[in-house]
Formats: C-alpha cells, structure tokens, sequence
C-alpha cells in the first residue's frame, strides 16, 4: 500500500501536512439501473480515505446506515432518488493492540465533486461509515434487492470504482489566515484514457469527466458544527440531528461559536454523521501550493491498484473495474 510522495517545490506559501492516505472514488448507478451511462444516471459518488495512520477512538460501528441496514420496507425515509442518508451519533473506546488500517466512507450531497478549477458554491458532504473492517466497507458499496410498500420490489446495483490515487489534509497559512486543503492525485485512469465529451453530450465523457474527478486538485475543506442549523437560505443540505456526529469535547470545543472550522485535526473525520463542505480551490496542486504530489507507482498496469489489493479478487469484475481502468461507463 502507498500514499505517494510530496516535495515542496518553493518556500511559500506555508503548508503543513496533517494526513497522509489513499483515495478511492465509487459511484452507484440509480436505482433500477444496470449501468450509468452519465451524470444524470448517478445515485450516489462516495470518496473513501484511507490515512496511513490507525485510530484510537471512533464511533459504534451500528452507526452507519449503508454497511449495516441501507433500506427499510418504507419509502417515507427515502431522498429524491430512493436513497436514504445516514450517519451516525456518538462515540465509543475501542481498544486497539495493533494500528489497523482506518476506512471512511464519505457520500457527496451533489453526486459529484465542484469543478476544482472553477468558482462555484461550496458541495457538502458527510462521512457516511468508519470502519477498520472491510468486509463492511465492502457490504455499504454492494448492491441488494429490497422491498418498498408502495413501489414494491427495488434492485440497488453495486457501486462502481471510478478512481484511485493518493491524498493529503494539509493546513495551509496565507494572506487570509489559516485554512485547510484536500488534495489528491490519480493513479488510475491514467490520464490519456479519460474523453472529454460535448458539453451538450455527457454519453461521450467519461466518467471521471462527468463527475468532476479531475487527475488532481485541491479543495478547502471546513467542518460544520453539529450544533448548526440547516441553512435557513435552504441552498445547503444537513443531516437530521439524529444523524449528526457527536464530537468529543475537546473537538467540539475548537468551534467556539463558528458555524464552521478547518480540517485541523483530521480527526474530525473519524466521526459517522461528520459534515463538511468542500470548495474549489484549484487543478493544479504545484501552481497554487508550492507541493508536487506523486502516486507510488507511475505504471498504469492494473496489478499496481491498491484499489484491487484492498479489496480483493471478489470486486476484480470488468462492471467494477471497467471505469477504473478504462475511463468508461459501466
């Protein structure tokens, strides 16, 4: 397993690395659908960060909705798309002998990441599962076959790889004071394999087009308190309170009476029902902070994913792997 390199190329600006990890990108066709064949046909785009580092507290593992009961025979709970949002509340001690490998599984509001080059409104998201487990990780991503009261009988396909590459939390100090950046690099697909299709015409992107992936970019990334209202302009989406994380103390207290707080600690990730919001910043990582981001490997063979590694022979089919490694739908 890697997490890549980094080498500054100039003094400034001030960054500081705060996690290093892997990145992994899914998305799950809509409900009913055997494949996606674009944006539209999307139901959920889930990131999952693995830090190199283990963990010593997280939330009950019965926290997370999609690794451990993702329907239910009623549709009154169900969103837009015949999904429900999870997350979680509370936390608990878990005694740990040895550092394991720490799995979050985050779902994006919008089913796609902002354009990281262009302005736009900051996209929320939340952390939907923390696992070192993953057989969990793996059940939240599979598909099943479920039953509705009014709909009746419903297929959820299994999600699908879209991405693999490596990612830091950086605390970044500048001109407008401290803030904190998500940053990541591809591995796979290697670049030459991503279409960019008509603006008119998603069918002929790829997938990592249609979704916003970029080969590398860079988001400020700022917690929301759990002790916030949804917004009242009704622009920004929020968990029920039920679902909200339940930081300890010493996070909590570091909101103050902010609404919202860098990144810094990452710690405020390993908590189920964790939001946050993401803001382009840029797709050039090295122009705008000074940091030429590697992934381990440069070869685009796939027995170099850590992605397969990870997960094991179980997920090897072309449906999971074919917008991984060959930039197209499936």
């Amino acid at each position: 397993m890697g997490q890549g390199e980094e080498t500054k190329t100039r003094e400034e600006p001030t960054i500081q690395i705060q996690e290093r990890g892997e990145i992994f990108f899914f998305y799950r066709p809509k409900v009913g659908k055997e494949e996606a064949h674009g944006a539209e046909d999307v139901q959920r785009l889930y990131l999952v960060l693995r830090p190199e580092s283990g963990f010593e507290e997280k939330q009950d593992d019965h926290y997370g909705k999609e690794g451990v009961s993702k329907r239910s025979a009623s549709e009154d709970e169900e969103d837009d798309d015949g999904a429900k949002e999870g997350g979680g509340a509370g936390c608990q001690k878990v005694d740990i002998v040895e550092k394991q490998p720490l799995l979050r599984l985050i779902v994006m509001g919008r089913k796609s990441l902002p354009q990281p080059a262009k302005k736009s409104t900051p996209y929320w998201g939340f952390v939907e599962m923390v696992t070192t487990q993953i057989q969990h990780l793996k059940a939240a991503l599979q598909g099943e076959e479920y039953e509705t009261r009014t709909r009746g009988h419903r297929h959820l396909p299994d999600s699908r790889a879209v991405g693999e590459g490596v990612y830091r939390i950086l605390r970044h100090t500048g001109k407008k004071g401290m803030h904190t950046h998500l940053i990541y690099k591809l591995k796979f697909p290697a670049e030459e394999k991503v279409r960019h299709g008509e603006e008119d015409d998603e069918s002929s992107s790829s997938p990592q087009e249609a979704l916003n992936i970029a080969q590398e970019a860079s988001f400020i990334i700022q917690i929301k308190s759990p002790d916030q209202h949804k917004s009242t302009a009704g622009r920004l989406r929020g968990l029920d309170n039920k679902r909200k994380a339940a930081f300890p103390a010493h996070l909590q207290g570091l909101f103050g009476h902010q609404r919202y707080h860098p990144a810094d600690p990452p710690d405020f990730l390993n908590y189920e029902g964790c939001e946050f919001l993401l803001i382009s910043a840029s797709d050039d990582i090295e122009q705008e902070l000074g940091l030429d981001l590697k992934t381990e490997h440069e070869e685009e063979y796939a027995q170099c994913s850590d992605l397969l590694e990870t997960f094991g022979d179980d997920v090897a089919s072309d449906v999971f792997t074919r917008p991984l490694f060959e930039a197209t739908w499936a």
